[in-house]
């Protein structure tokens, strides 16, 4: 005899209802052996209200619409991932994501707000207003290696195969990103233990994780990322794989890393997150000309100007204040451009036409590995090209600098050179004053120009001791 227990709801009524009550019945008919992706599973842990901190209050009132009204029309649905696990940090979610056993179309026959979106993994998108719920269909497990959609080496290149919220639970990534919150009992469901790491403050992934590397490099960087965040301990059987298999990194789509990046350093941890990707070896394969240069560094630089400039990207994180993406990229870069234009210049090439060459050479070779956008790389050529132009304190020069869409991104970025030895202090403050001056007084300065009175040249890099540079 078979007994089967579905969730307690209204009668269906109309043909979507009855369709989707059938298909549910139908999987509470499999064999378990079918259900159950993992043999040494004793099924999930279901932690009750009293059990834990996440508060109905705390949910977005949006996410419980379409919580509740998949519910009614007859579906499962649950709150899952990273909004589950900042609830029970005591955080406050970025956004919230829903999962359930309806398919994209059918959630789309039930919110008429609704888009669907991906092409790898197909996406539900309820739209309030500004706000978006993401709602996903529970995903099947990993198919056999020899699949059309699987490369070679393993990675998944198309997964729109759906399964139960078992085999949900163990396709996800990180134990801590797989828990379910249950909006019926208000209950937590974890399948993969994931509720005993996050008490451990410990980051590890579901399943083998070289296998888990494999199918997506991008998880090393997400490893790193999760890691830096919630000051969680990457799980050492986690680490290990990491650095044999950095190289993996490179065959991912360049467009796909430029997004990766931009999560990996304005979070707010961008000095912590850097430590760790040279760490693992992996920042050679985001940024390959920097990880040369830094390979290469003479007495702390360029790694002073870099370490200054993403202390002060997180700074203004925060502190709540845009930060600019191209600006990232720019001191990101720097290095690899000053160092090409320097040695163009020590063969003859005028000043300009260097860094004009310099910077065209290093973005189009960084475009191969992170493909930003031409309103990243044009903002970055400008920040680069009007270094040179902050020597001429003299003359009506200043001022027409002063009026450059650029010129506030130019002078951040000079002033962290000038912090970090590379340009001479002197000339930054001219320039702090020179911004601040009224009319009289900015025209005394442009007539004498800085103290020193001449053209100013590149600080020399000084030596440091070994001890500072380490």
């Amino acid at each position: 005899m078979i007994s089967v227990q579905l969730p307690i709801t209204k009668q269906p009524t109309n043909p979507l209802e009855i369709f989707a009550f059938i298909k549910r019945l139908i999987g509470a008919l499999r064999p378990a052996a079918a259900a159950a992706p993992d043999p040494v599973s004793a099924g999930p842990r279901i932690y009750s209200r009293s059990e834990h901190s996440i508060s109905r209050a705390l949910i977005s009132d949006n996410a419980l619409k379409v919580l509740y009204r998949l519910r009614k029309a007859g579906y499962q649905a649950y709150l899952v991932g990273g909004c589950v696990r900042d609830l029970l940090l005591g955080r406050e979610p970025k956004d919230f994501d829903v999962v359930t056993d309806a398919h994209p179309e059918e959630i789309k026959a039930v919110f008429r707000n609704c888009r669907l979106i991906g092409r790898r993994f197909r996406l539900a998108h309820v739209h309030f207003g500004e706000e978006i719920i993401e709602v996903a269909t529970f995903r099947a497990l990993t198919r056999e290696p020899h699949d059309e959609h699987v490369t070679e080496g393993g990675r998944i290149l198309r997964d729109n195969v759906y399964g139960t919220i078992e085999e949900d639970a163990f396709r996800r990534d990180f134990t801590v990103n797989a828990l379910y919150y249950n909006i019926s009992d208000f209950s937590v469901i974890d399948y993969v233990g994931g509720m005993d790491d996050h008490r451990n403050a410990s980051l590890r992934l579901i399943g083998d994780p070289e296998q888990r590397y494999r199918e997506d490099p991008v998880r090393m960087l997400r490893a790193i990322r999760f890691a830096v965040k919630l000051g969680f301990t990457l799980h050492p059987s986690c680490a290990e794989p990491i650095h044999r298999l950095a190289d993996l990194l490179r065959d991912i789509p360049a467009a796909r890393l430029y997004d990766e990046i931009v999560k990996l350093f304005l979070a707010g941890y961008a000095v912590q997150t850097f430590e760790q990707l040279r760490h693992f070896r992996l920042f050679g394969s985001l940024f390959p000309e920097t990880e040369n240069c830094l390979a290469r560094e003479n007495g702390g630089f360029p790694l002073i100007f870099l370490a200054k400039a993403l202390e002060r990207t997180d700074q203004r994180v925060q502190e709540d204040k845009a930060v600019a993406p191209y600006f990232l990229f720019s001191a990101l870069l720097w290095e690899p451009v000053r160092s090409r234009a320097e040695a163009r210049i020590a063969e003859g090439e005028n000043l300009i036409v260097a860094y004009q060459e310099a910077a065209s050479k290093v973005i189009s070779r960084q475009i191969r590995h992170t493909a930003f956008p031409k309103t990243i790389g044009l903002p970055m050529r400008e920040i680069w090209l009007l270094q040179s132009r902050f020597d001429k304190t003299q003359g009506g020069r200043p001022f027409r600098l002063l009026s450059h869409p650029r010129f506030r991104a130019a002078y951040d970025f000079l002033v962290l050179r000038a912090e970090t030895g590379e340009a001479e202090p002197e000339l930054a403050e001219w320039w702090t004053r020179f911004q601040s001056a009224d009319e009289a007084e900015q025209k005394a300065m442009t007539r004498t120009g800085r103290r020193s009175g001449g053209k100013s040249r590149p600080r020399k890099r000084r030596g440091r001791p070994p001890v500072a540079a380490a």
